[in-house]
């Protein structure tokens, strides 16, 4: 979670030097290169069903498309700081969607988790005293940042469908094909008006860093860890996203922590521990319970 907290801030700098559907493009290239040994079916695979199909295209084009549309522009008109805090509401958005979509029970410690998301997110729009543009700008930034989070809350949802019959690294190899096929026309028509050679060393090895995190090392590390903690232990581990976005943005970005930052921070702290603390949901046939679902994107 610390490295989720990390890529999702060290993206401004990127979407700053880089077209926002370029970026994302080269993105998913990068990614997909590194993922051949898991894009290709093992011998003892089963061939995919319709069914896994259609729900591999959904989580693409939300997790992975909207998502990436929505966190890159959102992070760009906002700051790396709001965009950590306002992605440690993701537990609450999933227990929000498991309700409507899943038909999942909400406990109270769900519905005051879903409270204090929604009461951090107005509060960072006032976190940044500025003119009446500004605080526009960053008030569509943050709406979009919310969007991302929505995005990745139907992620996580779909991805119980595919939990318990594909390995994560399968289901996030072709997840991200999806996602380069998706982002390609407008991807290749950008870039054709973009010359890559005007990156420096250090955006290379930004955007390497940001494309391996995303796909690849992120899922692992949290997969991993997931079968050695209990999933409503591991729940907890989330409030390490917003504090290390907080501490990126802050450290090496040079943006401005106010007692506003600090409040939002706390209430969406508070509210990854209070979904995370409460009774693990009751396991149903399509995978496990929102604490559980993995960092991806």
């Amino acid at each position: 979670m610390a490295l989720v907290g990390s890529y999702v801030a060290l993206s401004k700098p990127l979407v700053a030097a880089m077209p926002l559907f370029a970026l994302a493009f080269v993105r998913f290239g990068i990614a997909a290169v590194a993922m051949i040994p898991w894009s290709l079916p093992r011998a003892n695979e089963t061939p995919l069903t319709q069914r896994e199909r259609g729900l591999l295209f959904a989580m693409s084009f939300l997790g992975n498309f909207l998502f990436s549309i929505f966190m890159l522009a959102g992070v760009s008109l906002s700051t790396a700081t709001a965009a950590g805090v306002i992605m440690a509401t993701l537990p609450a958005a999933v227990a929000a969607g498991s309700r409507v979509f899943l038909g999942e029970h909400l406990s109270a410690r769900a519905l005051a988790a879903i409270a204090l998301a929604v009461v951090g997110i107005v509060l960072l729009q006032f976190a940044r005293p500025a003119d009446d543009a500004t605080r526009a700008a960053t008030l569509l930034g943050n709406l979009l940042l919310f969007g991302a989070v929505l995005c990745e809350a139907s992620y996580v949802i779909i991805g119980k469908r595919l939990s318990r019959v594909r390995s994560p690294l399968r289901v996030s190899a072709l997840i991200n094909l999806w996602g380069l096929a998706l982002m390609a026309p407008l991807g290749l028509w950008q870039l054709v008006r973009f010359d890559l050679a005007q990156l420096s060393a250090g955006l290379w090895l930004l955007l390497v860093f940001y494309s391996l995190a995303a796909s690849l090392a992120a899922v692992w590390l949290w997969m991993t860890g997931l079968r050695h903690v209990p999933a409503n232990h591991a729940g907890v581990f989330t409030v390490a996203l917003p504090i290390s976005a907080t501490l990126i943005g802050v450290l090496a970005l040079g943006e401005t922590f106010t007692a506003l930052h600090a409040a939002a921070l706390l209430l969406a702290s508070m509210g990854v521990v209070l979904i995370a603390s409460g009774r693990p949901p009751a396991v149903s046939a399509g995978g496990s319970g929102a604490a559980s679902a993995a960092p991806q994107r």
